[in-house]
């Protein structure tokens, strides 16, 4: 795992980050449509994450500048055969202090697996990595089996780089461009189970975290980008 990171020229630099270049790399999919969002007003983040953020009322959150997005950031977890990888971690700053928005892109892909799926994997490893995710979600019962798995390391995630860089608040954000709000209701069935209170319709903040915050929420992305081809 390296840190040392380049600035991209483009947008079509996002490709080679991908874990599968080839497959991955689709007109109308979530990373070439998040690619050509997130670089579309560089230095800034995308207007749609900021009103998201500002709609919190929070101070950790209001006003926010960017100050780096870094694409496929890696965050090793204890089990499994690979790391998690953010599709976005935003470093973010204001008045307050900084902020780590771990960005979860989607257009109308799943969240992957349920609990109840990776459960039935007999692995010690896999068994060992949900074990850890509760531990950093500070989850005193387990999580029930029809949560997205996903949601859990992308979220641990943002708390653990939160962390690293002694962020003021952790950020699992979800930029979904599907038209339809596809798989809303797995982010919510997550937010609610964590037990998170709603600071507006599409943000909310999970109590009993504090350096960082957490806060859990869903960004509508512009629907616009869907139509960039950077092949």
């Amino acid at each position: 795992m390296k840190r040392i990171f380049v600035p991209t020229a483009g947008a079509r630099d996002w490709q080679r980050l991908l874990a599968k270049p080839m497959l991955h790399w689709k007109k109308g999919r979530s990373a070439m449509t998040t690619a050509a969002c997130w670089e579309a007003m560089p230095g800034q983040l995308p207007v749609e994450v900021k009103a998201i953020l500002d709609s919190s009322n929070e101070a950790e959150l209001t006003g926010l500048q960017l100050l780096a997005a870094l694409p496929e950031w890696e965050v090793p977890l204890p089990g499994g055969a690979r790391s998690s990888f953010t599709d976005v971690l935003a470093l973010a700053s204001n008045n307050a202090g900084l902020v780590a928005v771990a960005v979860e892109a989607k257009v109308d892909e799943a969240f992957g697996p349920t609990l109840r799926e990776k459960r039935a994997d007999p692995s010690d490893g896999v068994l060992g990595r949900i074990s850890y995710l509760h531990e950093v979600l500070r989850r005193e019962s387990p999580l029930d089996d029809q949560i997205r798995y996903q949601l859990l390391h992308r979220t641990a995630s943002a708390l653990l780089t939160a962390t690293d860089f002694h962020a003021s608040a952790a950020v699992m954000l979800v930029h979904s461009f599907s038209p339809t709000a596809r798989w809303r209701e797995d982010f919510d069935a997550f937010s609610s189970a964590m037990g998170a209170t709603p600071l507006s319709d599409n943000l909310s903040v999970v109590p009993g975290f504090a350096g960082p915050k957490l806060y859990l929420a869903w960004c509508a992305g512009n629907q616009a980008f869907l139509d960039d081809d950077l092949g």
